[in-house]
């Protein structure tokens, strides 16, 4: 389904709640500016909260009446989601928008604070343990209420490797970026399944933002210290790749338009899916496969320790 839609059309977000990760830059950053301009009080959800504090100042520069508050999370670190999911709880009563947005691409392989490879644990089990915090929160939240998770078209090429799911045996940066991207969209799917089991007034949706100009293409040949493909990245970027700004659309489209209502799969319907308006899309077949959903989310909650209280999906859901 084609659209023309932009944030302008976005319905009034005054009185919501949203949380944004990875808010203080790119995709993040140009959500958080569109959800404070329609009226949203937004949680920019950051690993440094110095730079928080910029993008907040940008924001409130740009809009007067932005309602914005910055606190620390580290999604490299579960104590650090932990502290952050029990800080939102004592602060705010109710959160009617959860982007999973922040992420790492293609780095040098590293392992977060809990020995995760660090591209499956922030981009997703990170996620996942926060979503879970928040979760009797999104329950309990009066109106349209939604978790959003950023994936990637790069989904497409990724498999889940049960037996080697840390990439401790063989570690190939663009494969385990892929895996984890796969994994969003699998976690994204499968919450919804198990939202509708349970009844529940919280929509699951997964979105990408296509080729987007932002600082997640340049930190992997920074941290590999290539500067010839910080120089590719930088071309490509200038030539083929929209806007952050644009960039944020189809997230905000999964998080506001009244015609979502879960399950969905969400990116720009341009030139190979890379760029243009938001429009709901088909995902990779195995993303739909619920026999790999099924255990990806059983070792995610092992690994993370958390335990989401949600009815397991019967084949109608």
């Amino acid at each position: 389904m084609s659209t023309d839609w932009t944030p302008e059309q976005m319905p009034s977000q005054a009185g919501r709640q949203v949380v944004v990760t990875g808010a203080n830059s790119g995709v993040g950053f140009e959500a958080t500016r569109a959800f404070a301009a329609a009226g949203a009080h937004v949680v920019l959800a950051v690993r440094s909260t110095e730079r928080g504090q910029e993008a907040k100042r940008a924001v409130a520069d740009e809009y007067a009446g932005a309602s914005l508050t910055v606190a620390e999370l580290d999604l490299a670190d579960l104590d650090s989601v932990r502290a952050f999911a029990e800080w939102y709880r004592t602060e705010f009563d109710a959160i009617h928008v959860l982007c999973n947005n922040a992420g790492v691409m293609a780095i040098p392989r590293s392992e977060t604070a809990d020995d995760f490879e660090t591209q499956f644990g922030v981009n997703h089990l990170g996620h996942v343990a926060l979503t879970a915090g928040l979760l009797d929160t999104l329950r309990r939240t009066n109106g349209q209420t939604r978790v959003v998770t950023q994936s990637s078209g790069v989904h497409e090429r990724g498999r889940i490797d049960f037996e080697d799911l840390q990439s401790e045996a063989d570690y190939d940066k663009w494969a385990a970026y892929a895996q984890s991207k796969l994994a969003n969209v699998l976690f994204a799917y499968e919450l919804d399944r198990r939202l509708r089991a349970a009844n529940a007034s919280v929509a699951s949706v997964a979105c990408h933002p296509g080729y987007a100009d932002t600082n997640l293409q340049r930190r992997g040949p920074e941290q590999a210290g290539s500067r010839l493909r910080l120089f590719g990245m930088q071309v490509a970027n200038a030539v083929f790749a929209q806007s952050a700004e644009r960039g944020a659309w189809p997230m905000l489209y999964a998080a506001t338009h009244p015609d979502v209502d879960g399950g969905e799969y969400v990116g720009p319907g341009g030139l190979l899916n890379m760029r243009g308006h938001p429009t709901e899309q088909s995902s990779s077949d195995r993303s739909y496969d619920r026999d790999v959903a099924r255990p990806l989310w059983d070792v995610s909650e092992d690994l993370t320790g958390v335990q989401f209280d949600l009815p397991t999906p019967t084949a109608t859901h």
